[in-house]
Formats: structure tokens, C-alpha cells, sequence
């Protein structure tokens, strides 16, 4: 029913000289009296105290109105093509679960938040770790009136997730909370929106370990490991999480399940495969390592078959031998991007020896 008061009327029709809101005020009367459901609370409220007022103004309209309106209204229902939902709220409520719910709360509360100048709904939507760094953030004062306005149960999983210390304090602190005025309330909570509610827009969706690492990945061995010792000596941590995120085919022998090689070399062609095995035998001996894996977990008989291809083969130039062995940890890596396989932890053999 929100769309009555958009409706436009041609020209030719004013139905009595009545305003448009007066026409939508007697359409939703004749809905009303006919016994038809309107969910008017889904108008914004300006638009239902605009229509209540409407309501009471009207008194006695003749039979000629009342029909002009009602045919100029199912005349403008006729040229409609589309209803969209009009306001993001019900456009929240058509997606469903087609959106993440935590966006969809977050929205919600932005929403409500700037329609009626409350900033409360937006804080305690934050997520639990969220309102956890607020509250180590702010002062033990603050922080009680946080989780004074807190959903009890939320509440009581955020106050689990402080230490026991800061706990103790917020919780001390809400006995000091009764005098606090609205208006305190109300300040503090726009100035809690302002340093915690408002996300920055990021560039990447992955961290810049992630992406250098990939790029390395695909990298020349020689640049890779120059790039990896220049970083160690400027950033060891930086250094030391790009090589997690880097997986070579020196790596094939300590991160891959045996029993996984078949599926990460089905989908090699078999030149690549036998070239990329032929390079790392003649490579550095984690290359060597992870060929000689390969072979040891796939049929003697396939084995045997690369072994003869290789001999054909004869010296494999390295920049070619390369791109073959990037051609297997590619395949490699896409399985375990799609969850096919999982990496073993560089951890295990420590673990193991233990």
C-alpha cells in the first residue's frame, strides 16, 4: 500500500478536485471495509500518520467519487510493470538467506540507526569479538553501559570472552549505571558508532601474505628465493608468513598425503607430467624428493612409464622444466582451494618426532 501515495493521476481525472493523499486514504477505506488485509506497518511512519489524518478528514463522499477513484486507481494498477520492494528493509526481507545474516543485521541496524537517529542498534550488532574489542577499548564505565543494552544472552557470551579482570570490572561497573541519563546514553552510543560502527572499504580480500605468496608461487625458483631472502632481512614475520603461503614442488613430498598424488596428477597432462618429474629429479634435492613421491605413489607400472618418457626426453631446459613442475603444484593447489585434498602441516614431522 506504500506505492498508493506515488501513484500518478493522469490528468484529465481529480476525481472531484480531492488530493492524491485523500484518493489513497479512500482506496485504503474501501479496502478496509471490504475486508481486505493491508499491511500498512510496512509504510514508513510520516506515511501512516499522513494516512490516519486522511482517514479522519474524510466524511461524506458521493457514489460518483468514490467510483472515479477507485477507476482511476485500478487504471494506474493496469500500467504498472514492476513493484520493487521500496525500501531496503523489505528488500532485506525478500533476500532472505541469499545474503550472509550477519550483513543483513548489520543493515538492518544501520538502517534503524539513521531513521531514527538511535545508534544503540547498530553497536549491539556488532559481532561478539567485535563488542569483546570494544569494551577492552573503552573504559570499564562504557563498557557496563554496553552491556547494559545487550541482549542477555549476547551479553553473557561477550562477558565470557573478556579476561577474567575486565570482567570483573564491567560487571562492578553496571551498579553505577541506574543514574545515567538518557541523553548520556544516547551521546555515548553516537560516539561508540562513530570509532567502532563504521567499517573501512578494503582494496583485497586477501591479506598481502596471501597475495605475494601466490604470486611467488608461480614464480622463477631463482627470483622467488631472492625476493624471500631480501624480505627475511627486512621483515622476518612478513618473511616467514609468505612462505606458508607458498606451495612449490619441492613442497609435494612434506604437504601431500601419498595417497592424494593421484588425484593432484589426473588432471596433468601427461607431457607436462613427465617433464615437470624429468626437471625436479635433475633439480635440487627437495625437487628430486618430490618427483621421486610422485613415482612411489602411483602405479609401478605408470612409474615405469614416466621413467622411459624422461630418458626420451633427454636434458630439459630449466625455464621448461619450470613451467612443467608450475603446471603440477597448480594442480596441486586448485584441489586443495576446492577442498578436494588437505595440506599437511609443516608441523606434523615436529609433532611426530616428539
Amino acid at each position: 500500500m506504500q506505492h498508493l501515495g506515488q501513484i500518478k493521476s493522469p490528468s484529465h481525472a481529480q476525481s472531484g478536485g480531492l488530493t492524491r493523499r485523500r484518493k489513497a486514504a479512500l482506496i485504503v477505506q474501501m479496502l478496509f471495509r471490504d475486508g481486505s488485509g493491508i499491511p500498512l506497518t510496512r509504510m514508513p511512519e510520516k506515511l501512516q500518520a499522513a494516512l490516519a489524518h486522511e482517514l479522519g478528514a474524510i466524511r461524506l463522499v458521493d457514489k460518483p467519487t468514490v467510483a472515479a477513484v477507485a477507476a482511476e486507481f485500478l487504471k494506474e494498477l493496469d500500467s504498472i510493470g514492476l513493484i520493487a520492494p521500496g525500501s531496503t528493509l523489505q528488500a532485506l526481507d525478500e533476500l532472505g538467506d541469499k545474503i550472509s545474516p550477519a550483513l543483513a543485521e548489520r543493515l538492518r541496524a544501520e538502517i534503524i540507526a539513521s531513521q531514527n537517529g538511535d545508534p544503540w542498534p547498530m553497536i549491539t550488532a556488532l559481532t561478539e569479538d567485535e563488542l569483546v574489542s570494544l569494551m577492552e577499548a573503552e573504559s570499564t564505565h562504557i563498557g557496563a553501559i554496553v552491556l547494559s543494552k545487550l541482549p542477555v544472552t549476547k551479553a553473557a557470551t561477550v562477558l565470557g570472552k573478556l579476561p577474567g579482570d575486565r570482567a570483573r570490572r564491567i560487571s562492578f561497573g553496571m551498579s553505577q549505571t541506574s543514574q545515567v541519563s538518557p541523553d548520556a546514553v544516547l551521546n555515548i552510543g553516537k560516539a561508540l558508532m562513530r570509532d567502532h560502527c563504521h567499517k573501512s572499504t578494503i582494496a583485497f580480500n586477501r591479506g598481502p601474505d596471501a597475495r605475494l605468496g601466490a604470486i611467488l608461487n608461480t614464480s622463477p625458483a631463482m627470483t622467488r628465493e631472492d625476493v624471500l631472502t631480501a624480505l627475511n632481512g627486512d621483515d622476518p614475520t612478513f618473511a616467514d608468513n609468505v612462505r606458508k603461503n607458498i606451495f612449490t614442488f619441492a613442497d609435494i613430498s612434506t604437504r601431500v598425503k601419498g595417497t592424494d598424488i593421484p588425484a593432484c596428477i589426473r588432471g596433468v597432462d601427461a607431457d607436462q607430467l613427465n617433464m615437470a618429474v624429468g626437471a625436479a629429479l635433475a633439480g635440487s634435492d627437495a625437487e628430486a624428493a618430490g618427483a621421486e613421491y610422485i613415482l612411489s605413489n602411483m602405479s609401478q607400472r605408470m612409474a615405469s612409464a614416466i621413467r622411459e618418457a624422461i630418458e626420451e626426453l633427454g636434458p630439459i631446459k630449466r625455464k621448461a622444466g619450470e613451467a612443467a613442475m608450475n603446471a603440477v603444484t597448480s594442480a596441486v593447489r586448485a584441489l586443495a582451494d576446492e577442498g578436494g585434498i588437505t595440506y599437511l602441516s609443516t608441523d606434523d614431522d615436529d609433532e611426530d618426532g616428539d
